[in-house]
């Protein structure tokens, strides 16, 4: 095992997280095991995953095979679509808990707001009760817009901890990330390569050849110089090493404001405002 060089990022409830972490979205339920162990190796110790995954199980297996402390590794999870709603909510978190083999997660979020079915709210509140029980170690929500993040500020007694959302550099999010930094919570990145179309951005090539690194590599450290938490996906070993090798350079203040300005509102996942 080696020792991880990642930072971590203080919540608003003063936990902490590791910046970088390893997406299992679209991995295959027979290899998350596998993956999740090799990336634990490598020295990643924060993972994501969801119930609409449908590889929780394969997480909690493979956090027992690397051997490491159930408190070394952050493990977030997701509350499904479906199993919004308080009662819902409770049995969906109770299941998610069986798959991992767990008896608490760092992070739950609420994966969608859902604004057609106004369940969130009422979701939310019963998030706040497993995290005053402390099975939920952190709460927070996913694909929340500025009105969503209001409304639970407004009506709610914790605020989310987390908003992790679709950014990568052609949709900054620059607005969000900016209510988010008003309201004390912290930005996670979802597709933060683009789901892989800004490897071929010419110039984010330019800057990975003249800093002597991927356009991978260069994309994960502009997210980490802008103070997101990032978990870029893979399910290959060389990928899962080069995403997690960013840590001895640094884009310089022209790259970054480069990279940030290559935003042109490309949204490659649904809108939250409408997806129901």
């Amino acid at each position: 095992m080696t020792d991880t060089p990642v930072p971590d990022v203080t919540l608003n409830n003063g936990s902490t997280i590791p910046q970088l972490g390893i997406g299992v979205f679209q991995v295959p339920p027979e290899d998350t095991a596998k993956i999740v162990a090799t990336a634990l190796d490598v020295g990643y110790r924060h993972i994501d995953t969801a119930a609409l995954y449908d590889n929780e199980e394969g997480v909690g297996q493979g956090v027992r095979d690397s051997g490491l402390a159930r408190d070394d590794v952050f493990v977030t999870t997701k509350l499904g679509n479906p199993d919004q709603g308080a009662e819902r909510g409770l049995a969906a978190f109770e299941r998610s808990l069986q798959l991992l083999g767990m008896d608490y997660v760092d992070l739950y979020l609420i994966h969608w707001p859902l604004p057609g079915k106004d369940l969130y709210v009422e979701t939310w509140q019963t998030m706040e009760k497993l995290y005053a029980d402390g099975r939920a170690r952190a709460i927070g929500v996913s694909n929340f817009q500025p009105n969503h993040l209001r409304r639970l500020q407004a009506e709610a007694t914790v605020l989310p901890a987390v908003n992790q959302v679709e950014l990568h550099p052609t949709f900054t999010q620059a607005p969000l990330r900016e209510v988010h930094q008003q309201m004390g919570i912290a930005t996670q990145a979802w597709a933060p390569i683009g789901q892989g179309a800004e490897l071929d951005n010419a110039t984010v090539g330019e800057i990975a050849e003249r800093v002597g690194r991927t356009p991978a590599q260069v994309i994960v450290r502009w997210h980490l110089q802008i103070g997101n938490i990032v978990f870029p996906k893979s399910v290959t070993p060389a990928r899962i090493e080069e995403n997690f090798a960013v840590f001895d350079f640094e884009l310089d203040d022209s790259d970054v404001a480069s990279i940030s300005a290559l935003d042109a509102g490309n949204r490659t996942g649904p809108d939250p405002d409408q997806f129901n």
